[in-house]
């Protein structure tokens, strides 16, 4: 944000975070006009303070950002009351202090070389030691002991004397760490702790790790108030996952949603039903279903019931239901990569290259030019539109599978609207995809940053433009509030862009699956002339090269002796097994590939070496989920007796080079089932009270057939009794993981040590510490 002093920021970050963390922190930083950032201020809030700021807007005052404050790692402490006799018979009172060791210490300026200064504080004493200094490490091993007298006698006659309780409760010991630098500034300050010698109890000894604390007065000496704040809202989950055995039940009701009729009583769907935002269970269920290759069905079904539910084609999926937040979901999951090869070199060059765009009349600049403005425009607007357009062979097939499931329930829902099969698709691919990347690159790992305010208000139109483009709208310069975007858009009003649009959205949703195609109409994807070597059916008959018209469909690949006229041959698609490339020395000929059969090849020659890639992509594309693709090929052809890549004779033999497969089609996605599922418990067991005032809806509704209630009409239950039937077996399954987990945190908390490795003393558990040493020892007597 610049020129700014309240920035309104608006944005999204979900983010994995390590379990063992101690604090979240957010920092505010000022750019200036050399693009060098400099820090304002930052909002650290402790691990123990989340659930308290859950889900809530809350502003949050700035804090200084200093060396001092910057601290991580822990210390392991082992302090030991002893009693020593002097030569003169005096008995004397030492602190044996022992610093073992240190974990996870920051750090700095790419080096950490630690030692550990150690102090023993009083009201009248401040005695100071110190460790080596260890190189290289920021898990120092100290295992050094240092002395501290602690009492004096109470009178030098007396042989023997009681320890002064009130002088040991009134020192502490001070352990601070330091980075020894080289630097003319001074040793950097690590982080340190400071122990009462009440802790050493009756026992006289303490033995414990203790997280590293910040320097105390250690910040800038600028008043917080001058920092302004900050407003977050952060939801903070942390799930403990079962053994998979554990969610069975409430996994085997999830998975079967789309096998529920109607689905409005399936468990997934109630799942969207109880939570107070959509995408809260969007994002659990679409991760659990790509991760059992269940997605594709239950989409399928949700969408189809609120296909039934919309009666105006224009609304189809314009509110922000679980279908729409689902489809989504899958698609930031699924398309993340095709994005990548996609929009990201065009995007780059944009950031890069700085182009003046802007078109508003009020907004230019003294020294640009309108026309010039337009024309740059123009040409990223065309740039973006080619390549989101030639790219539907690249889309991933579970993203192809979706939009043929919304296309053909919208065709079969609204029969009087032809263009319905298109903006159902387009209404994702291009406004809920390529049009929110286009206009925030950074926020879908396009770019690293948010663009600077120029680019930001280029892709903002660009953005704007092509998602008009892709909705294929009556009147699309009606769309445009602005005029000059009206004036802009008229660039583009011809057919070819239409065309080229409805042609990228019927390869997108064409379907990969064979039992689907008796309902499915053939799109012709692809057709052109090309040169085919005849396939020699006569085992000895003259093998020729002739020009054939050739055609696409996702039904078949057929060529023809000109256009227009029957097929001399047809490929099913499901009888490709493959198809690569044909290295030259096998006819002596460039841009050939092969279309791999059952019992033979066809060889074939495109025009150039971009529509031999074309063609090849394409081809694969929609036989990629053929059962029967080989996963190996001949790369040269079979001639003279034997084939010229392994000289083997056998023209059955398999083949000698692995397939390309060509296209990243199917995405592994790095899925936990397990944990999902517990996401998903987790909310169901938040929103118990709804999921039973959902049970009284279904109540309702089977005994009275009149108006609905005010306080059930907010959930959608076409079937009382099926919905009753899932609802009650949720609560039970929700019910035996509730009382699983209570016995979890019974057990660990009575198995939690504090000063342990795995619990360190922070500056809030020192007094449970404390508590738990004394209750230790009262059982102990």
């Amino acid at each position: 944000m610049t020129s700014l002093h309240s920035p309104f920021y608006g944005e999204d970050f979900y983010c994995e975070i390590p379990r063992s963390f101690r604090h979240l922190s957010f920092y505010i930083f000022d750019r200036d006009v050399f693009r060098r950032d400099s820090s304002i201020g930052k909002v650290a809030v402790k691990k123990e303070d989340l659930q308290k700021y859950h889900g809530k807007d809350t502003w949050f005052q700035l804090q200084p950002v200093s060396a001092d404050s910057e601290v991580q790692g822990k210390v392991h402490l082992e302090l030991r009351l002893s009693e020593v006799i002097t030569d003169s018979g005096v008995i004397n009172h030492k602190l044996a202090t022992r610093v073992l060791e240190c974990q996870g210490l920051p750090i700095v300026n790419g080096q950490c070389d630690p030692y550990a200064a150690v102090s023993l504080l009083g009201p009248s004493r401040s005695d100071a030691k110190k460790t080596k200094v260890k190189r290289k490490t920021n898990n120092p091993q100290f295992e050094e002991v240092f002395y501290f007298e602690v009492t004096r006698p109470l009178s030098y006659t007396k042989r023997q004397f009681d320890v002064e309780e009130e002088d040991v409760d009134k020192l502490t010991l001070r352990v601070d760490l330091w980075n020894a630098s080289n630097l003319k500034f001074g040793d950097e300050f690590l982080g340190g702790v400071r122990v009462p010698l009440r802790v050493l109890g009756q026992a006289g000894v303490h033995d414990a790790w203790y997280f590293l604390q910040p320097r105390e007065n250690g910040g800038k000496s600028v008043k917080v108030e001058e920092l302004g704040s900050l407003r977050l809202n952060i939801v903070y989950t942390e799930d403990h996952v079962f053994p998979s055995e554990h969610y069975t039940p409430l996994r085997d009701l999830l998975l079967h949603s789309a096998d529920v009729g109607p689905v409005s009583a399936s468990t997934a769907h109630i799942l969207g039903e109880v939570c107070r935002e959509k995408q809260e269970a969007a994002i659990p269920l679409v991760r659990l279903f790509l991760h059992y290759g269940k997605i594709v069905p239950f989409i399928s079904a949700i969408a189809h019931a609120e296909i039934n539910r919309t009666q105006d084609p224009n609304t189809i999926f314009r509110g922000n239901s679980l279908t729409s937040k689902c489809i989504d979901e899958t698609m930031k999951l699924a398309g993340m990569h095709y994005l990548q090869v996609t929009l990201k070199p065009i995007i780059d060059e944009i950031c890069t290259e700085h182009k003046p765009c802007e078109i508003d009349p009020i907004k230019l600049k003294e020294s640009e030019n309108l026309d010039t403005n337009r024309e740059n425009l123009r040409h990223y607007v065309d740039h973006i539109f080619s390549v989101i357009t030639t790219s539907g062979v690249r889309c991933p097939t579970v993203m192809c599978d979706i939009f043929f499931s919304l296309r053909e329930s919208a065709a079969t829902r609204f029969q009087v609207d032809p263009d319905v099969r298109f903006t159902a698709v387009s209404s994702f691919i291009f406004l809920r995809f390529f049009a929110p990347a286009i206009l925030s690159p950074n926020l879908f790992h396009l770019r690293p940053h948010h663009p600077d305010p120029a680019t930001s208000r280029t892709l903002t139109l660009i953005s704007k433009t092509i998602q008009t483009l892709g909705s294929l709208a009556k009147s699309r310069s009606a769309n445009f509030k602005e005029s000059y975007m009206a004036a802009f858009y008229d660039y583009f009003n011809e057919k070819k862009y239409a065309d080229a649009v409805k042609n990228f959205l019927d390869l997108i949703s064409t379907s990969g699956k064979w039992d689907q195609k008796s309902i499915e109409t053939p799109i012709m994807l692809k057709e052109g002339f090309m040169i085919k070597r005849a396939q020699g059916r006569n085992r000895f008959g003259m093998k020729n090269f002739k020009k054939r018209w050739f055609r696409l469909t996702n039904h078949e690949f057929t060529y023809h002796k000109t256009k227009g006229e029957g097929p001399l041959c047809s490929i099913p698609i499901e009888n490709i097994l493959a198809v690569e490339r044909l290295e030259e020395e096998s006819f002596r000929m460039k841009n050939m590939f092969q279309v791999i059969q059952p019992e033979r090849a066809l060889y074939i020659q495109a025009n150039n070496c971009v529509e031999a890639r074309d063609w090849i992509d394409i081809l694969t594309k929609v036989s990629q989920c053929n059962r029967k693709r080989l996963s190996t090929y001949h790369p040269s052809a079979y001639l003279n007796g034997h084939w010229l890549c392994c000289k083997m004779s056998a023209d059955t033999e398999p083949g000698c080079t692995p397939c390309t497969g060509g296209l990243p089609a199917n995405i592994q996605l790095d899925i936990d089932g397990d944990r999902e599922t517990e996401r998903i418990y987790s909310l169901f067991s938040a929103y118990m009270t709804k999921l039973i005032k959902m049970q009284e809806a279904c109540g309702s509704k089977s005994v009275y057939d009149g108006p609905e209630q005010e306080e059930y009409s907010s959930f959608v239950i076409d079937d009382p009794q099926e919905t009753y039937k899932t609802l009650k077996l949720i609560v039970s399954a929700v019910q035996t993981l509730e009382q699983q987990h209570t016995k979890y945190k019974r057990d660990k908390f009575k198995k939690t040590k504090i000063g342990s490795q795995e619990h360190p003393i922070g500056d809030k558990s020192f007094q449970c510490y404390i508590r738990q040493q004394s209750e230790n020892s009262t059982y102990s007597i």
